[in-house]
């Protein structure tokens, strides 16, 4: 007679999720079987259903807003990122082809060069006008050991009017915002050579060092976190014997610290050249880079905290526009050790022996920035 009597399930059968006839599971990771490589089995699904954020019916009790509707602004303010990074291509795109008649973040016209014009700027000096009163901001630094003087002027016609102070061995003029006819006063009152004076409106240029026969010409990049966004400016620099001159194209900027340094009479700054003026500047742009990997670090770590506990639809688009932001500080740090080394040179005449030590404390700083952004990326 058959035995009736019922017989104890297996063991294996009595594991959740698991079938009796279920193949035994091996402790490699599962292969992609189009890719053949290995794929990653996401921790979401190891995480309890109660411990996700609630969807749409409860509210976040800080600001009253449902799950979805967060979804939806972060979805936004992410498009919103991505956008300005694109259009910071888009800006490296236009200054190559020379798009004519071009503006850049804060309105003003950029004059760009056709294909096949001229080079420099000489030959389209009939055709700028002064800017409005105002539009361009000019501020001129006289600096000597005992004293400094700051003047500011709306008209770069009544700046070239005014006489140098005897007393002064350094006058620093900083330029807020970029216009053709500013740049070609400067240039033919200072003498400047005419295809550097063109790289300062033909923005964004790769960062680097231009040596001329009685001057230096300097391209860097300046970032900055505005409005949940990183923010990129060109800054240009020449420099002569007792004289610095930059160009930025916002009116805001990271060298307030070295203002404020120069109102101390032990400061350096009032004892040396123009070269350790510009070494300032540069360590501050390349400093102020710091705070902001900071800020991306901790994006990161929210991120990757997003990615184990919840199931939002804009993650991909989050990472993508890291991505993009991360990729715009690469390329404009990775040539700025370039020009630290370049100005660092023993043959650079007009940086001197004390400036080019302190270069290459920058330099070491453009290497640590450099490491964190491979790090992050």
């Amino acid at each position: 007679m058959p035995d009736d009597t019922p017989k104890p399930p297996r063991r294996d059968s009595m594991l959740p999720g698991r079938s009796s006839m279920a193949p035994p599971q091996s402790s490699e990771p599962p292969r992609n079987t189009i890719t053949g490589r290995h794929s990653i089995v996401p921790r979401q699904s190891m995480v309890p259903r109660s411990s996700l954020p609630p969807e749409d019916s409860d509210a976040d009790p800080e600001n009253g807003q449902t799950f979805s509707e967060r979804a939806v602004e972060r979805t936004e303010r992410t498009l919103e990122r991505m956008a300005t990074t694109v259009g910071e291509l888009g800006r490296l795109v236009g200054s190559t082809l020379g798009l004519p008649g071009r503006q850049d973040d804060s309105g003003n016209v950029v004059v760009t060069r056709a294909p096949g014009a001229p080079a420099g700027i000489d030959h389209l000096t009939e055709h700028f006008e002064p800017p409005e009163p105002g539009k361009i901001r000019l501020r001129v630094i006289d600096i000597c050991r005992e004293h400094v003087e700051t003047a500011w002027f709306d008209d770069v016609d009544s700046m070239l009017c005014t006489v140098k102070p005897s007393w002064s061995q350094l006058r620093w003029i900083d330029v807020d915002g970029l216009d053709a006819y500013v740049v070609s006063q400067l240039q033919h009152a200072f003498g400047f050579h005419t295809l550097a004076a063109e790289d300062v409106l033909h923005v964004p240029q790769r960062p680097r060092v231009d040596a001329y026969s009685d001057h230096l010409f300097v391209v860097a990049r300046m970032f900055s976190w505005r409005d949940e966004r990183l923010v990129s400016e060109q800054i240009s620099m020449f420099m002569k014997p007792g004289l610095l001159v930059s160009f930025q194209e916002l009116d805001e900027d990271v060298w307030n610290p070295i203002r404020d340094r120069l109102q101390f009479e032990s400061s350096k700054l009032r004892e040396c050249d123009a070269s350790y003026l510009a070494y300032a500047l540069l360590d501050a742009t390349v400093d102020h880079c710091f705070p902001i990997l900071e800020r991306y670090g901790e994006m990161l770590d929210h991120l990757e905290d997003a990615v184990l506990t919840s199931s939002a639809d804009n993650l991909l688009q989050e990472v993508h526009a890291i991505k993009r932001e991360l990729t715009v500080l690469r390329k404009a740090v990775w040539p700025m050790r370039e020009v630290i080394a370049e100005l660092s040179r023993e043959d650079q005449v007009l940086v001197s022996p004390m400036t080019r030590t302190y270069l290459r404390d920058v330099y070491q700083h453009c290497v640590q920035v450099i490491d964190i952004l491979e790090t992050f990326r």
